[in-house]
């Protein structure tokens, strides 16, 4: 039987809920600066993590709370949520969440963008830093 393309993301969006795997997310990370100051690091990592393929977006609105602005993401099904502010940007990292909450603490640009990247690529439906 042939099924078209269409059905098939109906069948795929049912199975996993909305919540996608990293690698078919088109929401895979979402960078929320803990306040305007550090809508700049935020931005940096932004346009470095999507050079690499990484579907990544900042929330600048400094108008919402942190944890609003975590919430919101987390609603929007964003597979990783990065907390950035004084700390983060000084020591060149990012504070890593995931969209059930978990929190899995404090990576360098460097170390994150590798996990990321492997684990893209690994196509796995587990959304494990490893």
């Amino acid at each position: 039987a042939v099924v078209s393309t269409q059905s098939t993301g109906g069948i795929l969006t049912e199975h996993f809920a909305g919540k996608w795997p990293f690698w078919l997310s088109p929401r895979q990370v979402m960078v929320v600066p803990v306040m305007p100051m550090f809508n700049d690091y935020a931005n940096e990592l932004q346009r470095k993590l999507h050079l690499q393929g990484i579907a990544i977006d900042t929330d600048l609105d400094d108008g919402s709370t942190l944890n609003k602005k975590v919430r919101n993401a987390q609603l929007a099904q964003y597979n990783f949520i990065f907390v950035v502010g004084e700390k983060e940007q000084t020591s060149g990292t990012v504070n890593v969440r995931t969209r059930d909450n978990v929190v899995h603490g404090e990576f360098t640009y460097e170390d994150i963008s590798e996990k990321l990247s492997r684990l893209r690529d690994s196509k796995s439906n587990l959304d494990t830093l490893e």
